[in-house]
């Protein structure tokens, strides 16, 4: 992660994961007016955080770690997911969704499956798929565990042999995802971490 001074307001800087001076503040993570950003600092570029979701929409089924996950739920009957994921069965969510938008967990998002998994926790059984949280790393869940809200980017739906459905896994954002807490700031896993890179630099490109 790159820091920039920045006069806007004074004081200031801009955080980024590309190396380019001048900086092109509509890619950049945020502005901050303390080093380290803390959360009363840090302004998120929404901007930003819209390309960070579509990246993870698109190649979180391909990370490792997440792929880890899905197995894990498989192989477990979805009581335990590896590294902190969290499964809830495909019925639960169907129900809910049918109960409209509205309740709680998840964080404004009306009942989208990583909303509906924040609030419900860790349940399943064996082959009846479901769903798993894909969370930043500044702060992983204990074993089993489900991750702070903040820490949510959004849930992948899984079917009962751990494969993603419709091969990509139908990715929902949380609406809960905060780049910075107070666990530090945005953690990606280097898999993603590598696709962001890749995406911001297109997007430079693009902005000349």
């Amino acid at each position: 992660m790159y820091v920039f001074a920045s006069n806007d307001p004074p004081n200031s800087h801009l955080l980024s994961f590309l190396p380019t001076d001048p900086p092109k503040s509509q890619l950049a993570i945020g502005l901050t007016t303390s080093l380290p950003p803390t959360p009363e600092s840090l302004t998120e570029n929404h901007n930003f955080l819209s390309i960070l979701q579509s990246v993870i929409g698109i190649h979180a089924h391909q990370d490792p770690d997440v792929q880890s996950q899905a197995q894990a739920m498989a192989s477990s009957g979805g009581s335990n997911l590896g590294s902190g994921g969290v499964f809830f069965p495909q019925q639960r969510q169907r129900r809910r969704e049918r109960e409209g938008p509205g309740y709680g967990g998840g964080g404004g998002t009306g009942g989208d499956g990583a909303g509906g998994a924040s609030s419900q926790g860790g349940m399943g059984g064996a082959g009846r798929g479901g769903y798993i949280h894909v969370y930043d790393n500044r702060h992983p869940p204990d074993f089993g565990r489900i991750p702070d809200p903040e820490d949510i980017f959004g849930s992948l739906e899984v079917d009962g042999a751990g494969n993603f459905v419709d091969q990509h896994g139908n990715y929902q954002t949380s609406g809960t995802y905060r780049i910075c807490t107070r666990d530090g700031i945005l953690g990606l896993s280097p898999f993603l971490r590598q696709r962001l890179i890749e995406r911001l630099r297109q997007e430079e490109q693009k902005l000349g």
